[in-house]
């Protein structure tokens, strides 16, 4: 049984494109497998809160020396990447805000990336621990970003998310995007992504 996490990131919710098509990805994922187990987080009705001072303190102490204030300011942090690490596969819809992610996808990353969690540091340099996984990414931007246009130099959102995901160990990330959604190539792009789905849904 494949257990799939599906992260998505847009209050749009309805008018949201990422959250759209990554449904539409599901929906044919599920019906060729139905014996697929998912989990489902909506970081953009249900986001979860930035970490603060005490988070961070007790990311850094041992846990033999937690106070009780510590060990509360992780227990979000630790269900958070227990879930996490009990999926095999992810899917994660992610609209383009300023150039990168949505405010509430970063909080969620900054929660799941822990030492001792997700990635080791030894004397060969950090490690993720994070592996043998499955990313599929769908993005929506309004702008054409795609290799060669004139906007692709101001991406940072798929280079970041393919650098954090890569450094607690996942390397087979395959992104769907969907560019130029305010354009008059919105269908044109629209159907290229579904053509992409199609193939997802039947290789993946």
């Amino acid at each position: 049984m494949v257990r799939i996490l599906q992260i998505d990131t847009s209050p749009r919710y309805e008018q949201s494109h990422s959250r759209m098509l990554a449904q539409e990805f599901m929906e044919k994922w599920s019906a060729r497998h139905p014996e697929t187990k998912i989990i489902h987080r909506d970081l953009g009705l249900n986001p979860v809160p930035y970490i603060d001072s005490t988070w961070v303190k007790a990311k850094f102490t041992p846990h033999d020396q937690y106070t009780p204030d510590l060990a509360d300011a992780l227990q979000l942090s630790d269900e958070l990447i227990d879930e996490f690490l009990t999926a095999d596969r992810y899917v994660l819809s992610v609209p383009m805000y300023n150039f990168s992610i949505p405010a509430v996808l970063k909080s969620y990353i900054d929660h799941i990336v822990r030492p001792k969690r997700t990635f080791a540091v030894d004397a060969g340099g950090f490690k993720g621990l994070v592996t043998d996984k499955k990313m599929l990414i769908f993005t929506a931007r309004g702008s054409d970003f795609s290799p060669g246009s004139a906007f692709a130099p101001f991406d940072f959102q798929e280079p970041f998310l393919r650098t954090v995901f890569n450094f607690i160990g996942i390397t087979d990330i395959q992104f769907i995007n969907a560019n130029a959604l305010n354009s008059n190539r919105r269908e044109q792009s629209l159907a290229e992504v579904r053509t992409a789905i199609q193939y997802f849904a039947f290789c993946w």
